[in-house]
C-alpha cells in the first residue's frame, strides 16, 4: 500500500531516498512519476531533479514520456518504447539509445543516449507500469481531481488541443485498468 504524502514531503522523501541509494552504491537509481494528465508529474520531476543536483554530485537525467509517445494516440507505443529501448538496456548495465518523438513532424528524430551513473527520473503517463516497477527503486503516483487536471491541460496546451482531452483520457483509463499503476506505487501525492 503506497504511503500518501504532501507534495512537499514527497519531494523531500524522494530526494533523501535517492541519495541514500547512491550512497549505498546504486549507480542509477530509477524514479518513476506517474499519474493522469495534468496531475503535476513534470513539476515534481523538475523540482526533484533540481533538489538532487543541489544535494548530490551530478545532474539527474529526466525522461519525459511526452518525448516517447507516438502522438496523441501513442500512449501504449510510448510505454513499450520506454521499456524496450531504455529500461531493458539500463537493467543490463548497457547504454540506452532512443529517438525523441517530434510532435511537429510526427516522427522520431533526435537520438539520445544514456549510460547511467546518475539518478534517472522518468515522468509521464505510463511510466509506472509492471515492467518498469520491477526495476525502479522509487515509484510515485500523483492523484489530482479531474477538474484541476483539465484546467492545467488547458493552461499548458491551450484550447487548440482540448479535442485531445477525451481520447487521451480514454487511453489512460485503458492503460491503468491493465497496469494498475497506482497500486504499484511506493508513494502517492498530489495537491
Amino acid at each position: 500500500m503506497p504511503i500518501t504524502l504532501t507534495n512537499e514531503k514527497l519531494l523531500a522523501t524522494l530526494s533523501k531516498q535517492a541519495l541514500e541509494l547512491v550512497d549505498r552504491g546504486v549507480q542509477t537509481p530509477i524514479i518513476l512519476i506517474d499519474g493522469r494528465a495534468g496531475s503535476g508529474k513534470t513539476t515534481l520531476a523538475t523540482k526533484l531533479q533540481q533538489q538532487l543536483f543541489s544535494e548530490g554530485e551530478s545532474l539527474p537525467r529526466v525522461i519525459h514520456m511526452d518525448d516517447l509517445y507516438l502522438g496523441w494516440n501513442g500512449l501504449a507505443a510510448g510505454v513499450d518504447y520506454l521499456n524496450r529501448q531504455i529500461l531493458r538496456f539500463l537493467q543490463r548495465g548497457e547504454t540506452a539509445h532512443w529517438q525523441k518523438f517530434n510532435w511537429q513532424t510526427e516522427q522520431r528524430d533526435e537520438w539520445i543516449e544514456f549510460s547511467g551513473g546518475t539518478p534517472l527520473i522518468v515522468e509521464g503517463v505510463g511510466s509506472l507500469n509492471r515492467f518498469a516497477a520491477e526495476i525502479a527503486q522509487l515509484k510515485v503516483w500523483l492523484e489530482v481531481p479531474e477538474e484541476t487536471r483539465h484546467q492545467r491541460w488547458l493552461q499548458r496546451d491551450g484550447h487548440k488541443f482540448d479535442d485531445n482531452w477525451a481520447p487521451w483520457a480514454a487511453q489512460e483509463l485503458d492503460f491503468y485498468a491493465t497496469e494498475r499503476s497506482a497500486e504499484l506505487a511506493d508513494f502517492t501525492g498530489g495537491d
